[in-house]
């Protein structure tokens, strides 16, 4: 089982501006090839059932290094998959980054690593592509935990366009030093006990992004340039899985919408919101029991359905 400092790559982060463009990937670590030119960064822990964790826009897989041992002394397979553009997944300038796209890699790469079905846990952004996944590829997924995400129609939102504009003036204003400080104000405002933004977690937070401003901006134009070949809303109903929506109860601006929360409890067949007390906006980080706890649940629902469907017997973590 890897320590936590070993199951720690850096990450690139920027508020608006900003997604986590990654450092060195661990020893154990690869890039596994889905396209051509394409690539996707997996750390992968432990036995058992598989469990993808996807990240948001604010952190790569460093966003999970507290949930990883957690799940794999649970007795699952644990995966972080960072998206195409993001962490040690490389970058292909002519690519695809739309969230579709991106979950249709995430099929690839489950077919590359001679994975059946897997529980896909989404933080932000991540939620969206997991449902992407869920109704697009139904038989892959046995069901997503969604923490404090929704059914986002674009990698990028009309803020983010709006703030994209605004490059050239936060160059001159120390690209780096506003970097810094409207990450901490983020994950600050958006925690219950803001204790763990610590100097070394907003430096595995922010990692080489800092430094490289412009690259990080332009990656953030491909996303704005994405566009997706189909709604998320209209294919809800395909998602056939269980969904848990995972929400910190502590005050947070960011996140989930009341309205998107509405939407899937509307169009899903099989939801499930539940509130965590004393978390906010980042439940990897202050609520991984809780999490570990969701994927439990998912799974035991999952598998559950499927000894009725077929009548077999298998215990809830399919063992």
């Amino acid at each position: 089982m890897a320590s936590e400092s070993e199951a720690r790559p850096r990450g690139r982060s920027l508020l608006g501006l900003l997604l986590l463009l990654g450092g060195p990937a661990a020893a154990a670590d690869a890039l596994v090839p889905v396209a051509s030119g394409e690539a996707l960064w997996v750390a992968d822990r432990g036995e058992g059932p598989p469990v993808v964790l996807l990240p948001g826009a604010l952190g790569t897989a460093f966003g999970y290094r507290r949930l990883i041992d957690p799940l794999v002394e649970a007795g699952f397979r644990t995966l972080v998959v960072e998206p195409l553009g993001s962490g040690e997944s490389t970058h292909p300038e002519d690519a695809d980054y739309s969230l579709t796209a991106q979950a249709d890699r995430l099929r690839v790469l489950l077919d590359r690593m001679a994975l059946e079905r897997a529980v896909v846990v989404g933080q932000g952004l991540g939620v969206s592509i997991a449902l992407r996944l869920a109704a697009r590829h139904s038989d892959r997924v046995e069901g997503v935990v969604a923490l404090d995400g929704g059914p986002a129609e674009s990698a990028c939102s009309p803020a983010l366009r709006r703030a994209l504009k605004l490059g050239p003036l936060v160059r001159l204003l120390g690209g780096s030093r506003w970097m810094r400080a409207s990450v901490r104000k983020h994950l600050v405002s958006g925690s219950a006990d803001p204790g763990w933004v610590t100097e070394e977690v907003l430096d595995g937070y922010l990692g080489p992004a800092s430094r490289d401003f412009d690259e990080t901006v332009e990656m953030y134009r491909r996303l704005a340039r994405a566009r997706e070949p189909e709604t998320l809303r209209q294919r809800l109903p395909d998602v056939r899985c269980p969904v848990l929506l995972l929400v910190g109860s502590a005050p947070h601006g960011d996140g989930v919408q009341p309205e998107e929360i509405a939407l899937m409890a509307s169009r899903l067949k099989r939801f499930e919101h539940r509130a965590v007390p004393g978390a906010g906006q980042f439940l990897a980080e202050e609520a991984p029991g809780a999490v570990v706890t969701a994927v439990r649940n998912v799974l035991a629902d999952a598998r559950a359905a499927d000894r009725v469907a077929t009548g077999g017997g298998n215990d809830a973590l399919g063992r």
